[in-house]
């Protein structure tokens, strides 16, 4: 196991202060330094993926996102006799990272190495901490560095973005890197938010939520994150200080424009407030009530998005340098498809 960092480019105005930027990396370094639990979601968010989005996932032959990482590096495997190299952008604490790496090897593939990247050293520290706990510490390397930074210094068979490109305000650099890092055969794993950005509604779903919204009990509407009551939904921007959704809105039209997708599902949108950390927590998973308008909001989801009227704002991808294969999709929702022009 090996732990190095990259250089990192300082942002600064003409007095020598922190530039915009810079103030932000401040803010998420600071964050997640001290946040070591960043995936724990509401029961009720795990009701709507077990019995909407996991069959979806059945479909194509994925249980859940590690599954689906697994699965995709195990498939580029059988092409190599030897090391499958794996590098995860904006890694955080490794834990999905770990997760890929013992799925793998419960299959019998054995010959792999993750460099996972992050800008925050605390989190790649726990990383490690994982890694060496569950005897993976020959198949991890670690690296500190700025994705919106970031230059490849080898090829990769797979480059991984778990939830972390919603984080990134260089896309265009960052893909950029991918382009050049996956070389002719590798590819692009993703799972990320592909909505407007700082996980906004955009006007055509924030009318149809607001309706929504009108049904909820008082005691629905407590904003656990924000620590308030909101008697209308409020459509809240998450990225007012730190990198949270930044350019959330721009990630699929920029793949599009850049990449060729071998798959592609999106999902969510209007469900999204009533499943998350804010609102999630307010309803009761085993209630019949809570369980019934969440199916009914996901059904209206459905309606909407096969419609064209509003778009996705979650995808799985597996993208690669050559755009002249038809990807794999869920009925008509192509890449193209579920863009959201600006």
């Amino acid at each position: 196991m090996f732990y190095r960092a990259a250089p990192r480019q300082v942002w600064a105005n003409g007095d020598g202060e922190p530039s915009q930027y810079e103030w932000r990396a401040q803010q998420e370094v600071s964050r997640f330094s001290e946040e070591e639990v960043i995936n724990d979601l509401p029961e009720i968010f795990n009701y709507w993926s077990n019995t909407h989005l996991r069959p979806r996932l059945e479909h194509f032959g994925y249980s859940y996102p590690e599954d689906f990482f697994a699965r995709r590096i195990e498939q580029q495997a059988k092409g190599f006799d030897r090391t499958i190299k794996v590098i995860s952008i904006g890694a955080g604490n490794c834990d999905s990272e770990v997760a890929v790496a013992k799925l793998l090897l419960e299959r019998g593939v054995d010959r792999f190495h993750f460099d996972c990247l992050d800008l925050t050293p605390a989190m790649l520290e726990r990383g490690r901490q994982l890694a060496n706990a569950n005897g993976l510490d020959q198949h991890f390397g670690f690296i500190a560095a700025d994705f919106n930074q970031w230059k490849p210094h080898e090829t990769y068979d797979v480059v991984v973005a778990n939830q972390s490109l919603h984080h990134v305000t260089n896309l265009e650099g960052l893909f950029d890197a991918v382009h050049t890092a996956i070389g002719e055969q590798g590819i692009f794993v993703v799972s990320d938010m592909i909505g407007r950005n700082g996980h906004m509604r955009w006007p055509e779903a924030l009318t149809i939520v607001q309706q929504f919204w009108k049904e909820l009990p008082k005691a629905y509407r407590y904003n656990r994150q924000l620590r308030r009551q909101e008697k209308k939904f409020g459509n809240w921007d998450c990225a007012g200080e730190g990198f949270e959704g930044i350019r959330a809105q721009d990630i699929l039209s920029l793949m599009v424009e850049r990449f060729g997708f071998d798959f592609f599902l999106g999902y969510g949108n209007l469900v999204d407030p009533f499943i998350d950390r804010g609102f999630g927590p307010n309803f009761d998973a085993e209630k019949d009530w809570d369980r019934n308008f969440i199916d009914r909001v996901h059904a209206r989801d459905e309606d909407e998005i096969l419609a064209g009227r509003i778009q996705p704002t979650h995808m799985l991808a597996v993208l690669r340098r050559d755009k002249s294969a038809q990807p794999v999709v869920w009925k008509h929702l192509t890449p193209k498809f579920s863009v959201r022009h600006v």
